[in-house]
């Protein structure tokens, strides 16, 4: 009998298209049978077959990363059927961002694709650059700070661009505990966009990297609230076919991370974030968008004693300080942007932008310690002395911007254009010093004079005018070999502080070939400028550790030649989608200002100085390693360095290796309890005694490692998506009236921070005894801690 039935089992096919809402074809988009492993890819036109076995009913799933999935129900399905598909791109749905992967990418910008973020394990509340951190070529070497390294570049060498306009971060900032929420609030994100080399023209003026967000336009209410030990926040979005409206307001408090330190004290971190963005499109030729935000950030501390044990097994040594004392810090900034655009047509528009920042930022301390240095085993003394610090600083500045940007598609090209004028007001007010004592005498000691170790005082204004001008074209062709697609553009920039003009020509070519169009592969190479901003214009001089400043006039913009080669192979494992991403890279330097970094503080020499280089090469492997899931591994090998004075030296950047992995799964059986791991192993950084010359830079630091690990369980809200696609039974868990009939989706979530207790070293601490023997204290970062969260989207 089953032979019969195997006999007449009828064979179908179904074949069409899958475009997207502006009707191109998605090059390998996924379709599969739901609960089979059945499927196939798009190929460059969009085209899809694929043949099966008929049955009573189906399911056919049509995803690709970066547009919302489609389904298609068919009845009892016969011979030859015609199934066209309309993906739109992401963006209409709630949900917070994330970096999960990247679609099919020809260029030199991976687009990104934003889902939720609450529930993964977070110490900064800053989801996004959290997880472009794990991205290839990108690292972190502190997980109380946001700020990430691209590729041997510094934290100053990323751009970063909210809805098309440029955003800026304090200044003042010296340490992760003093960093608040930034400007980007997942819970916003519509789009991502992340290049970390060869990026285009329109994108400047930076040497690494470029960051670019754009928030979405919610066509209906939705809302979604969030708390755990770490702070709070909450999200209100509602919008029809005109008129759209989100605001948010978020806290954070690290209190909780910062008691896992060496120094015990009373910490007192309170961040607060508000934004409101708004969108009005009275018809089809206007549009015009509001943003807003304000940011008041404050860190006290009150220092009691510090207890931290270093060295070998057999060079163990314990430091103790008591302190007195305390720091106070404020940054508040003020940022908002206007955007009026005139559609000509539905590819052509010409937009004006208008966007001011301005930060006020204040760092007051006054802390002594006294400390005892000893062997731990024999406890003999090695050093006691004395130490005071004190700082009166302080920053007011702000960036007036007023632009134009104009976009047109024709045919198989598409062009766009750009200028902008930039007024930047800086005026800063610093005075900082540090005494030590030991043995009861002063250092440095020359048995004449009493004097401080390292004093410095900088009083400057600083008024500058930018013009920037871009002009560049896609070019886009379908050929008999693949898809070829080539963007090419130059970038002019003008600063009036030094009177440099600059042009920036860029290109990138990327090609899908006919042949196997499960590879991509690509191309860039391109001058890019770093015009100085204020903290590489100041031209610190120190004699016998006494500091003076002041802002060079005669400065030039750092240069990097870019030249990145890279391809993807997209693949399947058990019928589950998988990338293969590799990319190889030469940076050469020039014109270089050489910088020393303390914890995430990056402090200029104000000269042009050296030359260097930076290499590399990244790879990267996503996909779903659980069914259901999306996950992914990167590893980088990295080395740069700069010719300082006649030496070779490693840049401070050069940490040699990376290695990421974000991974999530479900428990067995269901998709209500979730998984998520980040662990992260990269080399460490080269350090030195402060305040000395970068050839003292002799050591290097060890390896940072971190596993963070978030458990988190679905009270309310269905679980069909995630169901599907692991072959289980889906299910709805919630009340259907009174209020709970409102909530979409209710989260409760345990995090682990730093599951296995590692303890990594953020900078260290220099002790100098009277014999001038310096001996460098670690300074650790935060030990295994627990977090508890919950989230609720309506």
């Amino acid at each position: 009998m089953s032979v019969a039935m195997e006999a007449t089992a009828q064979r179908c096919r179904i074949f069409g298209t899958v475009k997207d809402q502006d009707g191109n074809p998605i090059e390998l988009a996924n379709v599969y049978i739901v609960g089979t492993t059945i499927g196939t890819s798009c190929n460059l036109k969009g085209e899809y077959s694929l043949t099966f076995e008929s049955r009573d009913t189906l399911t056919v799933r049509y995803s690709m990363i970066g547009y919302e999935t489609r389904k298609r129900h068919l009845n009892a399905p016969k011979d030859s059927l015609r199934i066209d598909v309309m993906l739109p791109t992401y963006g209409t749905m709630l949900g917070t961002a994330t970096v999960v992967g990247t679609g099919v990418q020809s260029g030199t910008t991976q687009k990104i694709t934003p889902v939720e973020t609450h529930q993964m394990p977070s110490t900064t509340g800053n989801g996004v650059e959290e997880i472009v951190a794990t991205q290839a070529g990108v690292s972190t070497h502190n997980e109380l700070s946001s700020q990430y390294n691209v590729r041997g570049g510094s934290f100053d060498e990323n751009c970063v661009y909210l809805n098309g306009v440029e955003v800026y971060r304090p200044m003042l900032i010296r340490s992760g505990q003093q960093e608040g929420l930034s400007i980007i609030n997942s819970d916003m994100v519509q789009s991502i966009g992340f290049s970390s080399g060869g990026f285009e023209a329109r994108y400047g003026d930076k040497m690494s990297s470029v960051l670019d967000i754009t928030y979405k336009k919610p066509e209906k209410l939705e809302a979604s609230a969030n708390a755990s030990i770490l702070g709070a926040g909450a999200y209100v979005g509602w919008g029809n076919k005109k008129f759209s409206a989100m605001t948010s307001v978020r806290y954070k408090t690290t209190k909780y991370l910062l008691g896992a330190l060496d120094t015990n004290g009373e910490y007192k971190p309170n961040f607060l974030d508000y934004q409101l963005v708004m969108s009005y499109h009275p018809n089809e030729k206007w549009n015009v968008d509001l943003l807003g935000n304000i940011s008041d950030n404050h860190y006290t501390f009150v220092p009691a004693d510090r207890t931290t044990n270093f060295g070998t097994m057999y060079d163990a040594k314990s430091f103790k300080v008591y302190f007195d004392g305390q720091e106070k810090d404020q940054f508040r900034t003020f940022f908002g942007s206007a955007t009026v655009t005139r559609h000509f047509d539905p590819n052509t528009y010409l937009a004006l932008q208008l966007s001011s920042f301005a930060t006020k930022e204040a760092e007051t301390y006054d802390i002594s310690g006294q400390y005892f240095l000893q062997e731990a085993t024999s406890q003999e003394q090695l050093g006691v002395g004395t130490y005071f610090e004190h700082a009166r600083n302080n920053l007011q500045a702000r960036v007036i911007d007023a632009g134009l940007r104009f976009r047109t598609k024709k045919a198989s090209h598409t062009l766009q254009a750009g200028f902008d004028w930039k007024h930047e007001i800086i005026r800063e007010n610093s005075a900082e010093w540090e005494m030590r004592d030991s043995m009861g005498y002063s250092l440095p000691h020359d048995g004449e004079s009493l004097r401080l170790i390292y004093s410095l005082r900088s009083v400057n204004d600083l008024t500058t005018n930018r013009l920037e001008a871009f002009a560049q074209d896609t070019y886009r062709r379908h050929a008999q070999n693949g898809l070829w697609n080539v963007t090419y553009g130059v970038r002019f920039s003008y600063n009036d502080w030094n009177n440099e003009p600059l042009f920036s020509p860029r290109v990138s070519v990327g090609w899908l070939p006919s042949a196997n169009d499960n590879w991509t592969v690509r191309f860039a190479t391109g001058l890019y400028y770093q015009p100085p901003f204020f903290k590489e214009l100041r031209d610190t001089t120190l004699t016998n550790g006494i500091g003076t400043v002041q802002l060079n006039r005669d400065i030039k913009a750092q240069r990097s030649i870019h030249f990145v080669a890279g391809a993807d192979y997209t693949f399947r494992v058990a019928g589950r989608p998988f990338k293969f991403t590799t990319e190889a890279y030469y940076k050469a330097l020039s014109h270089l200002i050489p910088y020393s970094v303390d914890n995430v503080r990056v402090v200029y020499y104000g000269r042009n100085m050296s030359k260097g280089y930076a290499t590399g090469v990244d790879f990267k492997v996503f996909g779903e390693f659980v069914p259901g899931t999306d996950s992914w591994l990167t590893f980088s090998l990295m080395k740069t360095s700069e010719k300082l004075d006649g030496k070779w030296l490693p840049r401070p950047t050069d940490q040699r290796f990376n290695v990421n992995l974000y991974l999530t799964d479900y428990f067995p059986g269901t998709t209500r309890w979730a998984f998520t791991l980040k662990a992260a192993v990269a080399g460490g950084l080269p350090f030195g005694p402060p305040h000395t010359d970068r050839t003292h830079q002799k050591f290097r630091a060890p390896a940072y490692k971190r596993f963070d690990m978030g458990l988190s369980y679905k009270i309310i809200g269905s679980d069909e998506e995630a169901a599907e696609k692991r072959g289980l039974t889906s299910s709805y868990h919630g009340r259907t009236s009174g209020f709970g009939h409102n909530i979409r989706n209710m989260w409760v979530g345990l995090d682990a921070f730093n599951l296995v207790g590692i303890r990594n070293v953020n900078s260290y601490y220099w002790i100098t005894d009277i014999t001038n023997t310096q001996y460098a204290v670690p300074n650790y970062l935060t030990g295994r801690q627990f977090n508890v969260r919950l989230t609720i989207e309506i």
